[in-house]
């Protein structure tokens, strides 16, 4: 049939068909990348171990002094890494999400922005950020993997398209968001999260509204159909859907208050959370740009900053016993399982050592210190609860202030459960993080990840209002 005699829904489905069903070389070619993307987060991951072998050299609530070569080395190692990120190697600072962020807007398929975006996913750039993440582990600085290993995933992909013919036939931002969540989901072994990313974080503005709207209503409902018994009540409607894992929920009526209450809290903290990363990371390029006055002092104004940030992140990891280090999911496990639980007094270090990092440039995302803020929220909630109750509570805190932060709640509760290890948490979990992700956008508007997106836009000319 001759196309200009196609009709417009026609048209459309052509056109549907070819740019986002994939192709048996397409198949190939991205089954042929796994091997290659697994072996190149090695590096990555081995480097996150060496920063939780370290953090756990530190008292974490278990008494004894400070170690001194500890010590010195988050400070020296905070110091260095905030010269070279500021100067040098500062093509590596950061996550490196933003080019895939960029790449999804229509504005920024062509040009200058463009050009920029895609050099900023050079695979040679992610070989760059290998001292950084050396230095960012080396001295147990407050961020993870995840950004770092998204970006890599993405810039693999964005490569092997120049050499393999199946891959060009592509759209551009469905690779790169495919890349993204495929090295999100191998630095975390799990396929679900790879995709629930690749969806509500790369590709939000398809999607966001539709996925929060669905997961509040169906969310509710199914937590107040298992709480009232109604579910049950109805077996032989679904019997297939009876026999699998039942939810924690059942008999914990009494939870149902400081559940809600938490979800609240959190999720407001979530956007203070936010709003505090993008406040320090602002004032952070004002300080270093700002000009020395007349008279002023011999030390170049950069070097005091130096000083200054290394000082700060030092004297939060001595003030909470170690627990404002590395990325929290040593906190995480502590709250839900541990014994010698720290306090609400650890929070502020926290989160003052989160903000720091991630403005002094620090390869690295931001979840898992979001998750271990909300963790440290439930403190005071658990009391002497039996050990599936206090584990609920955390897990709900841990949630919610990830998904106030980050407003992805899909992603945040399929998290939050794969630590948790039990599927029986995720209705529960998804309601939680769909509450909490309008809580904390009332908070701050933006995301992390979208402020990032803003100002890059603004430095490379692209309008930024849609």
């Amino acid at each position: 049939m001759d196309p200009m005699t196609l009709s417009p829904e026609a048209i459309d489905a052509a056109d549907a068909r070819r740019d986002w069903s994939l192709r048996r070389g397409q198949v190939v070619a991205l089954l042929l990348a796994a091997l290659p993307l697994l072996l190149l987060l090695q590096p990555y991951q081995w480097l996150s171990a060496l920063g939780f072998r370290l953090q756990r050299a530190w008292p974490l609530g278990g008494g004894g002094g400070v170690p001194g070569g500890s010590l010195l080395l988050v400070f020296a190692g905070t110091a260095l890494l905030t010269l070279l990120a500021n100067g040098p190697l500062q093509g590596g600072r950061g996550g490196g999400l933003t080019g895939v962020l960029a790449l999804q807007l229509e504005r920024v398929q062509q040009g200058p922005a463009r050009s920029a975006a895609l050099a900023s996913l050079n695979l040679r750039r992610q070989l760059a950020r290998l001292p950084l993440l050396l230095l960012t582990h080396g001295a147990s600085l407050t961020v993870g993997l995840e950004s770092p290993s998204a970006s890599l995933g993405a810039s693999l992909l964005l490569a092997l398209r120049d050499k393999v013919a199946p891959l060009k036939r592509l759209p551009l931002e469905v690779l790169l968001a495919t890349g993204a969540g495929a090295g999100l989901g191998i630095a975390f072994n799990s396929v679900l999260l790879g995709v629930t990313y690749a969806v509500e974080e790369l590709c939000r503005r398809r999607s966001a509204a539709l996925i929060n709207g669905t997961l509040l209503t169906t969310g509710l409902g199914v937590v107040m159909g298992a709480v009232t018994g109604l579910w049950e009540s109805t077996a032989q409607a679904a019997p297939a859907h009876h026999t699998g894992v039942s939810m924690l929920v059942g008999g914990g009526g009494h939870l149902i208050a400081p559940a809600l209450l938490l979800t609240l809290a959190a999720g407001w903290l979530g956007g203070v959370f936010t709003a505090s990363t993008a406040w320090m990371a602002s004032r952070w390029s004002q300080w270093l740009s700002r000009p020395a006055g007349p008279g002023g002092s011999a030390i170049p104004r950069p070097l005091v900053w130096v000083l200054g940030a290394a000082l700060v992140i030092s004297v939060a990891a001595v003030a909470s016993d170690g627990w404002s280090l590395n990325d929290g999911q040593l906190l995480i496990l502590r709250m839900a399982y541990g014994e010698d639980r720290p306090g609400l007094e650890v929070l502020p270090w926290r989160l003052l050592a989160s903000a720091l990092s991630i403005a002094i440039g620090a390869p690295g995302g931001v979840m898992h210190d979001a998750m271990s803020l909300g963790a440290l929220l439930a403190g005071p909630l658990i009391g002497d609860l039996p050990p599936l109750e206090r584990q609920l509570l955390v897990w709900t805190g841990a949630t919610a202030l990830f998904s106030g932060a980050c407003r992805t709640p899909l992603f945040c509760a399929l998290f939050v459960a794969q630590i948790a290890g039990t599927v029986a948490l995720v209705p529960l979990l998804l309601l939680v993080a769909a509450l909490a992700a309008p809580i904390g956008r009332w908070v701050r508007a933006d995301t992390w990840n979208e402020v990032q997106l803003e100002r890059w836009l603004e430095s490379h000319g692209a309008n930024p209002a849609e």
